[in-house]
């Protein structure tokens, strides 16, 4: 990967290690760092003590301190590296980001917003709900602002976790990790970056203080954020290179103004909104049901797409370049109305070819140099390496991406065995393609919260899955994958390692997921007390054969 070290002076290549003092999605200086201070602990040590900690303040981090705080649990401080809460909507900040879901239901059940301005929000639109509803929860009071999460070590003594931050050490009782799998942008170590003259930047860190207009862009990727800053670099740019390995389905998107009696009847009618939301969340399930099965994608969907590429790029070498030959829902789906006319465009060049070299003053594919000015790279996120796993260590003293190894997996997409007291919002295989994360995030929630209830009720200081309960669930999840469109689709995407295994998406309905984790099952995990003392977890699981109060295990619900 290249580091800021290896480019030129006057180049602005923007990458996860090296942000900006105090802009969206960068730590913030120490002076502007705020929030609450958790409380010295009874012993009369030096550092400080709260019974959760929660790392990161997107969706994912404000859900679960809204539910934590309902439930009783105020005893919980948020970790958020940057000066402002929204996580991934907060960094993502390029020209014509947005959703693909509806916004009544990409948005907290327990937070609704009536007023939203069109069918699927813009990015504006959601950073700013995500702001208005952490003021509204008290979750910003909660959030300790420019603590970048450095080292979490479980400290199997004391049944706690040891935290160190930017800002200093901390411990806790339970640690959340809410950082998502869309926070570390993926910068490709294309051969020669360093050594462009121009400006470079990630879509994720855009830089709103260059002035594109009359520039030679060259962007690099054609994923959801390509789709979606296209069409405005069109607008702008003198020349726009797209350079593009594999083409994606692009589906129409049917955005529309919320209409004055649309808006009447979600605030006057009372569950007219949850009616329409869980309508809208129902009626994704189907895609899944398709999904299982990609003939039927072929035959529906795919058909569709095609049809859209056909309407907007006429025949010959462009439209030829855009169709993809796999299976639709093999890659992210995309949608836009605007992209593919974009790429009609005179003044647009569609490279279908990957970067073979940088050079001081553009890019060389396909055998051919292109002059560029400003290099954008729309190459997506560490979605599958997920860079906090290296930060975070376990009874063994591993890291959980060294407990990982190439092979990223836990249970529920939630707990990982050998990581006590360790609870993950959008783990592995937590992705959807079919619906909104927001669904999976309350499930996670709910499952957190119930957690937490029954260490409550049972005096326990630290709760563990079993390994047999995790392998379990990775065994009845790999059925789910097969024969789907990810298995046989005939594509690499992102949501894939380097082995073709796919620990990213929920291969099924998200009515699985919520019966699988929202109720917690003792049975699945090992409690303890703080003298290391199993807790009994008595389940009709059990198998009769077990001896009394020894935790057991549980087949799951996953079926």
């Amino acid at each position: 990967m290249t580091t800021p070290e290896t480019l030129p002076a006057g180049t602005a290549l923007v990458v996860p290690a090296q942000p900006g003092p105090n802009a969206p999605g960068r730590p913030v200086a120490a002076a502007a760092a705020g929030g609450p201070t958790p409380a010295r602990p009874a012993d009369g040590s030096a550092v400080p003590h709260v019974h959760v900690a929660v790392v990161g303040s997107g969706f994912s981090g404000i859900a679960a301190s809204i539910r934590l705080t309902q439930e009783g649990f105020d005893d919980h401080v948020l970790l958020e590296r940057a000066d402002e809460v929204g996580g991934t909507w907060r960094d993502n900040d390029y020209p014509g980001a947005g959703c693909d879901v509806m916004s009544l239901l990409y948005s907290l059940s327990f937070a609704p917003k009536a007023d939203w301005r069109t069918t699927f929000g813009s990015r504006e639109e959601i950073y700013g709900y995500l702001r208005q509803t952490a003021e509204r929860f008290g979750v910003r009071d909660r959030t300790l602002f420019g603590h970048d999460l450095l080292d979490a070590a479980w400290d199997g003594t004391a049944k706690r976790w040891r935290l160190t931050t930017s800002r200093g050490r901390y411990t806790c009782d339970v640690l959340v990790v809410a950082t998502g799998y869309l926070s570390d942008p993926a910068v490709p170590d294309l051969p020669g970056l360093g050594t462009f003259t121009g400006e470079v930047f990630h879509t994720s860190r855009w830089n709103h203080d260059l002035d594109l207009t009359g520039r030679r862009v060259a962007v690099v990727g054609t994923g959801a954020s390509a789709v979606q800053a296209v069409p405005h670099l069109q607008r702008v740019a003198s020349q726009l290179t797209v350079y593009q390995r594999t083409p994606a389905w692009v589906a129409p998107k049917s955005d529309k103004p919320t209409t004055a009696a649309e808006l009447l009847l979600r605030r006057r009618v009372p569950g007219y909104q949850a009616l329409r939301r869980g309508v809208n969340m129902w009626g994704r399930e189907a895609l899944a049901f398709m999904m299982a099965r990609p003939a039927i994608m072929r035959r529906t969907l795919q058909t569709a797409a095609l049809k859209n590429l056909h309407s907007a790029v006429p025949e010959g070498p462009l439209r030829e370049a855009l169709t993809p030959d796999h299976t639709i829902g093999c890659k992210r789906v995309l949608f836009s109305n605007t992209y593919y006319p974009a790429l009609a465009q005179p003044n647009v060049e569609l490279v279908a070819a990957g970067v073979e070299q940088v050079r001081p003053g553009g890019l060389v594919a396909d055998g051919k140099y292109r002059p560029a000015d400003v290099v954008v790279l729309a190459t997506g996120f560490e979605a599958v390496e997920r860079p906090v796993a290296r930060r975070v260590r376990g009874a063994d003293g591993r890291t959980l991406a060294e407990r990982w190894g190439r092979r990223v997996s836990a249970f529920a997409g939630t707990s990982v065995s050998g990581f006590p007291n360790l609870f993950m919002l959008l783990g592995p295989n937590t992705a959807l393609a079919h619906s909104a994360q927001t669904v999976m995030i309350e499930a996670q929630v709910e499952h957190l919260v119930s957690a937490l209830r029954c260490m409550r009720e049972r005096g326990a200081a630290a709760v563990e899955v079993l390994p047999a309960a995790e392998e379990a669930f990775q065994a009845r999840l790999a059925e789910h994958f097969r024969g789907s469109v990810w298995e046989v689709g005939g594509c690499r995407s992102w949501y894939q390692d380097a082995d073709g295994h796919n620990p990213s998406l929920w291969p099924t309905y998200t009515w699985r997921y919520r019966r699988e984790v929202s109720r917690f099952r003792p049975a699945d995990h090992r409690l303890t007390t703080c003298a290391a003392t199993p807790v009994a977890t008595p389940s009709t699981h059990a198998d009769p054969g077990a001896r009394s109060g020894a935790p057991v295990t549980s087949g799951g619900a996953l079926a």
